[in-house]
């Protein structure tokens, strides 16, 4: 890699709250150069991303062109990134598609299915293209799953709550998902069963994670997002939380994927395997 020359990135979903920050970042990143901004909603079609952003003009026009816009990418003589919040419906495309032009994603949407993360595996590690899903950003949140993974040895008992914002679209969290299958990775069922439960309205004890892990899901106006694993046992409750309150904190995460995923050669799920 040429580190003499700055990291063209990319930001699909530029328009949306998560992509202008992704912007505005990568705009103050001096190893990094915002190439192109791509996002589906007709009324920021054209505008600067920058202004679109808060951050000044860029000179790089919002398109809608995903395809074009990669062409014109994998042109450059440095490895360019594809940064991807956009929707769960396009998420798979957008990524195949990158990887055949040679684009490294980066993708923060989540939504994606076990087997088409599994499908997009083995289509980055035939290309020899390196490839970033990441559920949470945060590194609050990866210091979140580690204490809980640490505390679920001396634990039977865990459920997980997480709040986001009433415009995210899919339920649970990307994020609760993973933190349920690293408790379920440490080769203990939880919550053995101490009476017949009947639910009086359905879903009321939430979705049924691997090993018996409840998630219950929260959608309000006012959230980012949050989290909560609540630990339980005879005489004590131990409850881990993070809570978001600014888009900000996932910046840092975002540019060290950014410059770490130009050193695969395959896809890699999750934030902590890059710390």
């Amino acid at each position: 890699m040429n580190t003499r020359h700055p990291i063209p990135v990319i930001v699909n979903g530029a328009a949306g709250k998560m992509g202008r920050e992704v912007v505005k970042a990568v705009a103050n990143a001096k190893d990094m150069t915002l190439l192109g901004a791509i996002d589906r909603n007709p009324d920021f079609i054209g505008k600067d991303a920058g202004e679109v952003a808060g951050c000044g003009p860029l000179e790089v026009p919002i398109t809608s062109e995903h395809e074009s816009m990669l062409a014109f990418a994998a042109q450059e003589k440095q490895p360019a990134v594809m940064v991807d919040f956009t929707h769960p419906k396009s998420v798979y495309d957008n990524v195949r598609a990158a990887i055949a032009y040679g684009i490294r994603p980066v993708v923060g949407t989540t939504g994606i299915l076990p087997a088409q993360i599994q499908e997009l595996a083995e289509f980055a590690e035939k290309a020899s293209i390196g490839c970033l899903i990441i559920p949470n950003f945060s590194i609050g949140m990866v210091l979140l799953q580690q204490a809980a993974v640490a505390a679920c040895k001396y634990f039977d008992h865990v459920e997980i709550i997480e709040l986001h914002h009433n415009q995210k679209v899919d339920a649970p969290s990307g994020t609760a998902i993973q933190t349920a299958q690293l408790l379920a990775e440490m080769g203990k069922t939880y919550n053995p069963p101490q009476v017949e439960e009947t639910e009086k309205l359905a879903g009321a004890r939430g979705a049924l994670a691997n090993e018996n892990i409840r998630i219950h899901s929260v959608r309000l106006p006012g959230l980012i997002a949050h989290q909560e694993v609540i630990f339980g046992a005879p005489g004590q409750i131990y409850t881990l939380r993070h809570d978001t309150t600014d888009r900000s904190c996932y910046m840092p995460g975002v540019l060290l994927a950014i410059r770490k995923v130009l050193e695969l050669k395959t896809l890699v799920y999750g934030l902590e395997k890059i710390l």
